[in-house]
């Protein structure tokens, strides 16, 4: 049976692949920042006859809640297939239903470090804790859940449709964790491991005060599309689809 751990899927779209994986016969590893969280997620999915699912308490901004999460795990297999970096914030601010954008000029370093710690620091903290037990999977995989809206090429394009939605904290966060991953399979180019980028469309849910105008279950759906590959399947990539399901690779 694999083994995959989801950060953040308590909620939202990793409670959603979480579902799904489930479903498929896989062994999930619920990654919650609040262990009750988590268990309150396992009965859930455990009341729609599903099993094989376990909480573990894991804060990907904090070391020894990560290391923990690594002992617990170890406890219950020797071995993960796969690792979804789900786990992220936008650190933004709404008015009433209007989204306030990070300003470059305005903005503080500490929002930036607050939303870095989640979205880049706790992925590269998640990955190299739990590689020891990915490298020891026959058919490794990573996927880091990205945004289109981390994409340099896009952004830098006046006739791109979401130019004017520029924001430096969420969207510089997503570029620089969009590089650690172009790292990450590179260096794992002559191995079995499959690394990827993979952005979901504009879903609603708590992320987004629920403005989002696509469904967790395309949005997870699309995410496993690119996560459970083969060996012949793509590695270094970006992915992302639109809410008319347009899907495919994107520039970086």
């Amino acid at each position: 049976m694999k083994k995959v751990l989801i950060t953040g899927a308590n909620k939202g779209i990793g409670f959603e692949m979480a579902k799904q994986l489930a479903k498929k016969g896989y062994y999930i590893f619920i990654g919650s920042r609040y262990l009750q969280n988590g268990l309150d997620a396992v009965k859930k999915l455990k009341e729609q006859g599903l099993k094989n699912i376990k909480a573990i308490q894991l804060d990907v901004t904090d070391q020894e809640s990560v290391n923990a999460a690594r002992i617990e795990i170890g406890r219950s297999t020797d071995y993960l297939d796969i690792l979804i970096n789900n786990a992220g914030i936008n650190g933004i601010e709404f008015n009433g239903n209007t989204p306030v954008m990070h300003s470059a000029i305005r903005t503080g370093v500490d929002k930036f470090k607050e939303v870095y710690e989640v979205n880049v620091f706790g992925v590269i903290r998640t990955t190299q804790t739990f590689f020891d037990l990915l490298e020891r999977s026959t058919e490794p995989r990573i996927t880091n859940v990205s945004s289109s809206q981390g994409s340099l090429t896009l952004h830098s394009d006046p006739s791109y449709k979401y130019y004017n939605a520029k924001g430096a904290v969420y969207q510089s966060s997503k570029s620089a964790l969009n590089m650690y991953t172009i790292a990450l399979a590179y260096e794992l180019r002559d191995t079995n491991f499959k690394v990827n980028a993979v952005s979901p469309p504009s879903t609603a849910t708590d992320f987004n005060h629920h403005l989002g105008t696509s469904t967790v279950e395309v949005g997870a759906e699309h995410i496993l599309r690119y996560t459970l590959i083969d060996n012949d399947g793509p590695t270094g990539k970006f992915f992302c689809v639109d809410n008319n399901l347009e899907t495919g690779e994107i520039p970086w």
